[in-house]
């Protein structure tokens, strides 16, 4: 799930934030095929944006000190999908994090525990392995630690933590699971390997393949003329200047409304973004610059799930965070670029997951 969703800082459903007076997070993962040169040689365009750009990897990266083996990706999958970790068995990772519409959930906020709504629009879960930090306020340092707020979160899924173990524990079939998972452990079955477990399938949750990424990698006539005049203006105005890297964001945290800040629809005072996180006054209505990969597919957009329009989050975008008023057509351009952004979906089957016994713990109400 979201566990805490927060504003999209964002041009289109995410964030063309705030450039100039952002501030780095961390170095972002980025890597992928070798692009050829003789593509960038022929098009200026296209040298220029790999400078700025990188393409998302064939493969998904490792994660430190998390290998993931088949056994521990398979286990993952499962939980993923369990919605037996929430307090009702009703609300699983994928209820807020739906794989069949681009890793969102298509709702302002999501629904939790008894039918309560979450603080904010739920971020997707693709290609959140290249984020600098999980959560829009990045409280979470990565997957791992993300994955393990929703299940004890009395708003989502309202598992007390102490009760994660004694559920799974209590279902035929995932004890032999998390031991093949988590070889050699006397006691195997545990948050903590839950957390694990569910990340390392999270990281494969890529999405390679958009037409940008083949761009990026020296195919030329994978951009359309009027999307690269929209990667042009997205370059020229400025909103590179946050969204960049592998996912054309995610590696920085950014102000929301740097130039003019937007209404209480969208930026609501009560929620002040990671200085809930940090305290300091500096962070005030700073959130993490999210991803704009997929982001054609994860409408509504910004933390409060307020705009349902793509080419309306690209200018409330520009005249917040830029102070640029863009033109209908500079909009229609950069909204055709980002719809560049979208990659080949996962392909997942649904795991079928162990059934209940007679001793497995009963839904609470």
């Amino acid at each position: 799930m979201n566990g805490g969703k927060l504003v999209l800082v964002v041009c289109a459903g995410v964030s063309l934030a705030a450039c100039s007076q952002g501030r780095p997070a961390a170095n972002q993962t980025a890597a992928g095929p070798t692009p050829s040169a003789s593509g960038a040689a022929a098009e200026p365009l296209m040298a220029r944006a790999r400078q700025v750009f990188k393409p998302i990897p064939a493969s998904p990266p490792t994660l430190p000190g998390n290998e993931a083996t088949a056994a521990k990706v398979e286990l993952g999958e499962m939980l993923f999908f369990d919605p037996r970790l929430s307090a009702s068995h009703v609300i699983s990772c994928a209820s807020c994090h739906n794989l069949s519409l681009g890793g969102a959930d298509a709702e302002p906020t999501s629904i939790g525990h008894k039918w309560q709504h979450g603080g904010r629009n739920a971020p997707t879960v693709l290609n959140a392995v290249f984020d600098t930090a999980q959560f829009w306020d990045g409280r979470a340092a990565d997957l791992e630690h993300q994955a393990g707020g929703p299940i004890v979160n009395p708003v989502e899924m309202a598992s007390p933590s102490e009760h994660v173990a004694e559920q799974l524990q209590g279902i035929p079939g995932y004890q032999a699971a998390f031991a093949r998972a988590f070889p050699g452990e006397p006691n195997p079955v545990s948050l903590g390997n839950v957390q694990k477990a569910i990340a390392v399938f999270e990281a494969t949750l890529i999405t390679p393949e958009s037409p940008f990424d083949r761009y990026l990698n020296g195919q030329a006539d994978a951009l359309s003329p009027v999307q690269k005049q929209g990667l042009t203006l997205f370059m020229d105005k400025g909103c590179s200047a946050c969204h960049s890297g592998v996912g054309v964001g995610g590696s920085m945290y950014a102000p929301f409304g740097v130039v003019a800040k937007p209404g209480a629809d969208l930026l609501p005072p009560t929620d002040k973004g990671r200085f809930m996180v940090t305290r300091s006054p500096a962070d005030a209505y700073v959130f993490k610059v999210p991803s704009l990969r997929n982001v054609a597919l994860t409408a509504p957009y910004f933390h409060t799930g307020a705009v349902w329009d793509l080419r309306q989050a690209v200018g409330v975008m520009g005249a917040s965070q830029l102070g640029a008023q863009l033109s209908p057509d500079e909009t229609d351009k950069i909204a055709a670029f980002l719809t560049s952004l979208t990659g080949a979906q996962p392909k997942v089957t649904l795991p079928v997951l162990p059934a209940s016994g007679a001793t497995t713990p009963r839904p609470q109400p």
